[in-house]
């Protein structure tokens, strides 16, 4: 039952993107791939786009620790703020070792530590990595706020720099580029050439996945939950001052 769960929470992106393996593990959290990105960045800035959503949301330009929007940037597990070299349960911050003993944001006991449960569904502050880094209203995409990108944009699949990734511009012609930096697993960067990206939102029906954005060559979907100890992109937002 509990490998369902897991499983079922991971698949759902469907055969049109092609998804490859990054969160599709077993129980025992067997990694896969090549490569990788390390170390903190401390304080950082950014520069904001304003693509005339009707929320007035403004999107960065760049991942959080890059510095252009084709750089990969840094990579988060689910609501730590700081980057390691190895992501996977054992090294995960909210949970006692196992991708069913979850401390924190978890609304079923099944998958809590000792049954624990908090109902929490939303990234707080202090776990939210674009708020710690930027600050000045910075915060994680929530699923919502991916939706409204995807729904009032035009996407597709091109180039930035010799980079692959999805721009999606705007009916006031500004655009946004999200370069497709894979995800890491374990001690390795793997699937460069999909997009994984991180909403601060908990996946309530597989709580030990949260809510991502994912793309390919061949589509994007934000049906789609990816396990929480993975390091996966962020591209914070904000609102308008």
């Amino acid at each position: 039952m509990k490998k369902t769960i897991k499983l079922l929470a991971i698949m759902s992106m469907g055969a049109a993107l092609a998804m490859t393996a990054c969160g599709k593990d077993d129980d025992n959290n067997n990694g896969r791939g090549t490569g990788g990105n390390g170390g903190g960045t401390g304080t950082e800035t950014s520069e904001w786009v304003d693509l005339g959503l009707p929320s007035g949301l403004l999107w960065a330009t760049c991942n959080l620790g890059a510095t252009t929007p084709e750089g990969y940037g840094d990579y988060y597990a689910w609501g730590e703020t700081t980057t390691k070299s190895t992501y996977n349960w054992s090294t995960y911050k909210y949970c006692n070792g196992g991708y069913d003993q979850l401390t924190k944001y978890c609304n079923n006991s099944s998958v809590g530590h000792n049954g624990f449960t908090d109902n929490l569904t939303t990234l707080e502050a202090m776990d939210d990595a674009a708020t710690q880094k930027l600050g000045d209203g910075a915060r994680m995409p929530t699923e919502a706020d991916w939706e409204e990108l995807i729904n009032t944009t035009t996407a597709e699949w091109t180039t930035l720099n010799g980079v692959n990734g999805r721009k999606f511009t705007a009916s006031n012609g500004k655009s946004l580029f999200l370069p497709a930096a894979g995800c890491r697993w374990d001690s390795e960067l793997t699937d460069a050439g999909s997009g994984f990206y991180w909403s601060s939102s908990l996946d309530a029906d597989y709580p030990n996945c949260a809510r991502r954005f994912g793309f390919s060559s061949g589509g994007q979907n934000m049906n789609d939950g990816g396990h929480r100890r993975n390091g996966l992109s962020v591209r914070p937002v904000r609102s308008a001052h």
